[in-house]
């Protein structure tokens, strides 16, 4: 169960470094890339944190 929390703490970590890439970047293209990849790593860590619980309820 540690290695799976650990995953969604990184995750969450790349979320956060892509979303101050995005606010960084000064090219368009960039600011909707890192802002596509934020929004993906944020969705798939909820889904995994969302699976940890169900797993851990027995639902």
């Amino acid at each position: 169960m540690k290695d799976y929390l650990e995953r969604v703490e990184k995750l969450r970590k790349d979320a956060a470094e892509c979303a101050l890439i995005r606010d960084l970047a000064t090219d368009q293209a960039k600011r909707d890339l890192f802002d596509r990849l934020h929004s993906h790593l944020t969705v798939l860590a909820d889904q995994v944190e969302q699976a940890i619980l169900q797993r851990k309820t027995g639902s």
